[in-house]
């Protein structure tokens, strides 16, 4: 009886120990459901989904899966299938061998022979036949790592990409299948079937098909050559926007400046700022701060502080003017020629020779310079003027020059004595640059300083009027001159010359105006107020037939 309320008092003390238990898991129950739930951690482990044969050794590989034939692997959003695999448990990585092909969506495949993954840092390494497809770009490779977190993949042994466009290779390189732009460094080169690029350091849209030149590079192609250290190319419209002192190379002519803008199609550049022009072959050069230039139509355009420069001589020409303008007609023809215009305020300088006019063209179908309104040419101590100024060139050279209406010459013996000759036309040869015969027609008014043999002083002055007149010079000076025809004369002794007799009426000496040095021609000073000749509607007079006239070498 004893041993039976024993036992009965055990069970009861249980059943209150049970039912109490029973109690506190409830409370505990009721309490968890009252806090928040915990967000789910996103999957860091490498899944194992299928392998024909799995395989484990505790001893000599400890924590290690051995998978064989038809593995697949997940990691994530990331699918793995290789041939065989092994899996590390403790580190969360994995080795793959053969066939192996990672897959991300239904955009980016990687292929390759071996395979090492990372499963804490995300990080791939694929060797041997590596290639990366996204969509309709190709990155192939030997060595290839491929960041997940950062959705990159870089090379660094060389390695090649291809789009639609364009195939690129380069020592090093990196690509991001999310922004579509790579980067590639050392022995750059894109191969496009119009052109070359060959570059330093290169970023490249495989999205925009835009180049984005980062160092040192050459694009050429067929027809030209550009040079850049810093732009942008559009490898689709062939547009470039080059910076830091460009170069754009087209058969012998060379356009530098500070920024480039080039359209490959269309055929033109624009450069800005300290731009030059350099035609290599003709040996003459434009600069400027803007010049345009049209490689199919052969035109060129220069303004802001304009200058054509002819240096195929040892001494070079500077011609400044508001605008510079070069037409090409019958481009790439054999009738083919070029007119040079250069407007407004036209100021030129080369050692022996300077000029101003308002505006000028050069025609190279006759080689000749023409001066537009009140053109002055000076050579040496000879100041040469009227309405219209031609002068025409061999090889570069002054052949001859023709000054049309209201001409004058006048030469500066001292800051009072001038030798002067006007008429309607006159005629200048040159020999070598010098010039030797002037020949001048019309209305002819001559004042000459005759110089003694002896102590070289001048002896008198010579007033001579007449309707044709030939002069020779020797050293830039006039050494003689005869009138043919008709001609009246008087030699008055220094010391008796009339005062009305000195100067000639449309005498002018425009030293104020000429052209000091290269620099000079930037600084235009026209003629003072009444100096300016008045226009007239005179034609060129045509010389006498029985004239015979021949130039004196």
């Amino acid at each position: 009886m004893q041993k039976k309320n024993t036992r009965n008092n055990f069970l009861n003390r249980h059943r209150f120990l049970l039912t109490g238990l029973l109690c506190l898991f409830g409370i505990c129950l009721l309490s968890a459901q009252d806090k928040p739930k915990q967000p789910e951690k996103k999957k860091t482990r490498v899944d194992l989904l299928y392998a024909e044969e799995a395989q484990a050794d505790k001893i000599l590989l400890p924590d290690v899966q051995i998978l064989i034939r038809s593995v697949k692997l997940r990691h994530d959003s990331m699918y793995m299938y290789c041939d065989s695999a092994l899996i590390y448990e403790k580190t969360n990585s994995v080795e793959a061998f053969g066939n192996v092909r990672m897959e991300q969506g239904d955009t980016l495949f990687i292929y390759g022979d071996y395979l090492y993954y990372d499963g804490m840092s995300q990080l791939a390494m694929l060797r041997e036949n590596v290639r990366m497809i996204n969509r309709n770009t190709v990155l192939t490779t030997d060595s290839l790592n491929y960041d997940r977190l950062y959705n990159l993949g870089y090379y660094f042994d060389g390695g090649t990409l291809t789009d639609e466009e364009n195939v690129l290779t380069s020592e090093w390189g990196e690509y991001s299948p999310a922004t579509k732009i790579s980067v590639f460094n050392h022995d750059v080169k894109l191969v496009n079937p119009k052109f070359v690029l060959t570059s330093d350091t290169l970023k490249y849209s495989t999205d925009t098909k835009i180049a984005t030149i980062l160092g040192p590079s050459d694009i050429v192609s067929d027809k030209n050559h550009i040079y850049s250290e810093r732009g942008i190319y559009n490898t689709t419209t062939e547009q470039a926007e080059l910076l830091d002192r460009s170069v754009l190379t087209n058969e012998g002519k060379k356009l530098t400046g500070d920024s480039i803008f080039y359209d490959r199609v269309l055929g033109y550049g624009e450069a800005f700022d300290n731009v030059q022009m350099n035609d290599t072959i003709n040996r003459n050069m434009l600069t400027g701060n803007y010049c345009f230039y049209n490689e199919i139509t052969g035109s060129a355009l220069a303004t802001q502080r304009a200058v054509a420069i002819d240096y195929s001589q040892g001494d070079s020409l500077f011609m400044h003017g508001d605008t510079l303008r070069l037409i090409t007609y019958h481009i790439n023809t054999d009738s083919m020629f070029r007119e040079m215009r250069v407007y407004h305020k036209v100021r030129a300088y080369r050692t022996d020779v300077q000029a101003v006019c308002d505006s000028l063209v050069y025609n190279s179908k006759d080689s000749c310079m023409t001066m537009y309104t009140d053109p002055i040419l000076w050579h040496g101590s000879q100041q040469l003027l009227g309405e219209e100024i031609k002068v025409y060139m061999n090889d570069s050279t002054i052949d001859w020059a023709h000054i049309i209406n209201q001409a004058l010459a006048v030469e500066q013996k001292d800051s009072v004595h001038y030798n002067q000759v006007t008429g309607k036309e006159m005629k200048g040869f040159f020999v070598g640059g010098d010039m030797r015969q002037v020949d001048v027609n019309g209305n002819v008014l001559v004042v000459f300083y005759p110089i003694d043999d002896k102590d070289s002083t001048m002896i008198g002055l010579n007033y001579s009027e007449g309707s044709f007149l030939r002069m020779l010079l020797k050293e830039r000076r006039m050494e003689q001159g005869a009138f043919i025809g008709k001609a009246n004369g008087t030699l008055y002794p220094m010391d008796q010359i009339p005062a009305d007799k000195y100067k000639l009426p449309p005498f002018v000496w425009f030293d104020y105006i000429r052209p000091r040095n290269k620099e000079d021609i930037f600084e235009w000073r026209g003629k003072r107020a009444g100096e300016q000749l008045q226009k007239s509607d005179r034609k060129p007079i045509v010389s006498p037939r029985n004239m015979n006239i021949k130039r004196n070498k």
